[in-house]
């Protein structure tokens, strides 16, 4: 790896950074922040960083803390005259409000899309983004990459599920669902899940499943667990259909309040997410996958 990249630990993603940087053998340059009483971060970069500049930050709870403190870092590392500068954002908060759903909403992935590109950042690399569409408000090069393949080696090496059956919990994530279910040669089913846009409550419609699912190891398969309560309704459902044991993955956990209790309590056995959040449940590792776009990435600069 060049010399001249520098990989920058944001306060929200240490352990990934760390892991990215080793992957590349590239330097790793760790930000001494401070929080004070008011809230307010202070950020300290006591190391100059290269010509490409690659900041790894999750945006998680505390969503806008840590949003801010992307932005300041990236920010700075303009300002000292990186001319390459790239954020990984594996979680990318706000995808879920890419459009105004009810009258007077503030679209506001559209509003963090201009952040982004305001404090100088050439390129953004994001994980499994809730909403696809949500990336069209950027104008720079963007790259939603998929840990799908990752959770699915995952499942195959320490799981071994038998005779798997992937679930997703809504018609939304059945692409999702179709290419794990290639990956595991199985069978796959999508609920039809609606929520009230006003609340968080979750109701499935009527419907039966199509497979028989006693005896079998079932993996309900999403984007992300926020407060766990479709996954919930999902496992409750299919507990009625007597399945073997009911896994739980997602690239993203955030796990809110008592999430992890709630699912389990369900009848979920266990839950495995990415590390683009830490957290008890973290348990693949995703800086392979974005290693490997960090080099497509130097690579092409390189040529220019």
């Amino acid at each position: 790896m060049d010399k001249d990249v520098s990989i920058l630990a944001g306060p929200s993603s240490v352990d990934l950074a760390n892991e990215v940087a080793r992957c590349l053998g590239a330097e790793l340059v760790t930000v001494d922040f401070r929080i004070f009483k008011d809230g307010e971060t202070k950020i300290i970069m006591k190391k100059p960083v290269g010509r490409n500049c690659i900041l790894i930050q999750s945006t998680y709870p505390p969503t806008d803390r840590h949003l801010l403190q992307a932005l300041m870092i990236l920010k700075k590392c303009s300002d000292e005259g990186s001319t390459n500068v790239s954020a990984v954002v594996p979680y990318m908060a706000y995808s879920r409000q890419d459009r105004e759903f009810l009258q007077g909403e503030v679209v506001s992935m559209a509003l963090v899309a201009r952040l982004f590109e305001s404090v100088g950042t050439r390129r953004l690399i994001t994980m499994d983004i809730h909403s696809p569409f949500s990336l069209s408000y950027f104008s720079i090069g963007v790259r939603n990459l998929s840990a799908v393949n990752l959770l699915a080696n995952y499942l195959i090496t320490n799981i071994k599920p038998r005779r798997p059956l992937v679930v997703s919990p809504d018609k939304g994530g059945t692409k999702r669902a179709t290419e794990f279910a290639k990956i595991l040669s199985t069978d796959v089913f999508a609920l039809s899940k609606r929520r009230e846009l006003d609340s968080t409550k979750v109701f499935f419609d009527g419907q039966k499943l199509t497979f028989d699912i006693a005896g079998r190891d079932v993996i309900i398969l999403d984007d992300m667990i926020s407060t766990g309560e479709s996954i919930v309704k999902a496992s409750e459902y299919l507990v009625e259909y007597s399945p073997n044991n009911i896994y739980a993955m997602c690239t993203h956990a955030l796990m809110i309040e008592n999430a992890q209790e709630k699912i389990k309590a369900a009848g979920v056995k266990e839950i495995i997410s990415t590390n683009s959040i830490p957290g008890d449940v973290a348990k693949v590792d995703l800086s392979p996958v974005i290693s490997k776009e960090i080099v497509n990435i130097i690579q092409k600069e390189a040529i220019r």
